[in-house]
């Protein structure tokens, strides 16, 4: 009996101190999203995806958006060590090449986050995201997208005309640029002024985020006339790492982060998408919404406005005519062009 009892004291001192260990691999991923949003907790679900996949050896702490730098200044964090890696928006940074602004929201290109997701893996995105940011040290590991975005508007938007003239808030870059084209007057505002800007009058309308998002957030009690399905955006949301903390990792870990990282892209696009249509059935039984659902000649009619846009993107720099080419390359042989 005791030798019993010595055996599966042992057992249990040896379990706890197995479930003490720390992760062979620590890492500190900042996100752009602020913690208690649908996005976030996706991404916290993808680090404990890793953390299981790998029994144990990794572990990733995700945090909000703002935690340790800004949104726009992870990258150099990334770079100097202050932080292991993102979840992040590639057209955040755009002030250091226009080719991430380009490739980070190609306004107008993409129909639905699959398609995305088939350029980045499929059509040569992946090997290119990695050609553009070798030089700041950071490897990119994946990324897709959450969702072709919807617009919210305090006013109703049915086509290109009904932008001309409308306060929005839009991220700085491409983005801007295309509104811009169209008509609009862009605003540079930060995601967490949204709902303020709108309920004060400051803009008339925003790219935001996905349908869902912005419904959960009562952005529709401030702007009655979403736009869904979207017509413009769906940013390119990556995982990215300090590409030195990468090249010391062991093949098989690099490998799970590689295709969990696809497993994610796929997945928040897909549990966003879900969130939608119960968003969407939420909002057409009130009287006090309106979604407006843009003809397929209005899109086009966008598409052509930013596609000039694209183009006077890639003369800003070689990397951006790089993004330009590939992209438009890609779109042509899936007839998507």
């Amino acid at each position: 009996m005791k030798t019993t009892q010595t055996w599966l004291i042992g057992l249990a001192s040896a379990a706890m101190a197995f479930g003490a260990q720390a992760a062979d691999y620590s890492f500190k991923f900042q996100s752009s999203d602020p913690s208690g949003v649908k996005n976030f907790e996706i991404k916290q679900q993808w680090a404990e995806r890793v953390e299981r996949m790998s029994g144990g050896r990794v572990e990733i702490e995700i945090l909000p958006v703002g935690s340790v730098v800004s949104h726009t200044e992870t990258l150099d964090a990334i770079e100097m060590g202050i932080l292991d890696g993102h979840i992040s928006v590639t057209g955040y940074f755009s002030g250091k090449d226009p080719a991430f602004g380009l490739i980070g929201n190609t306004v107008g290109a993409w129909s639905s986050p699959d398609q995305l997701i088939d350029y980045i893996y499929y059509g040569g995105g992946y090997e290119l995201m990695n050609e553009l940011y070798e030089p700041y040290g950071v490897k990119f590991v994946g990324g897709g997208a959450t969702g072709l975005e919807a617009f919210v508007s305090k006013k109703p938007l049915d086509g290109v005309d009904d932008l001309k003239g409308l306060k929005l808030r839009a991220p700085e870059g491409l983005v801007q640029s295309v509104f811009a084209a169209a008509g609009a007057s862009p605003v540079n505002l930060p995601g967490s002024e949204v709902f303020t800007g709108l309920s004060k009058g400051v803009i008339d309308a925003a790219d935001y985020t996905v349908f869902s998002t912005n419904h959960s957030a009562g952005m529709h009690e401030v702007a009655p006339h979403p736009v869904y399905p979207g017509f413009h955006s769906l940013p390119l949301l990556e995982v990215v790492m300090n590409l030195e903390e990468w090249n010391e990792l062991p093949e098989d870990i690099q490998a799970i982060l590689t295709v969990s990282a696809r497993d994610f892209a796929n997945d928040i696009s897909t549990q966003l998408a879900m969130a939608d249509v119960d968003a969407v059935k939420e909002a057409q039984a009130n009287p006090d919404i309106t979604i407006h659902n843009w003809s397929d000649a209005e899109r086009k009619e966008f598409r052509a406005i930013a596609r000039t846009q694209w183009e006077a993107y890639a003369e800003q720099s070689p990397n951006a005519q790089k993004v330009y080419d590939s992209v438009t390359a890609f779109l042509e042989s899936q007839g998507l062009l």
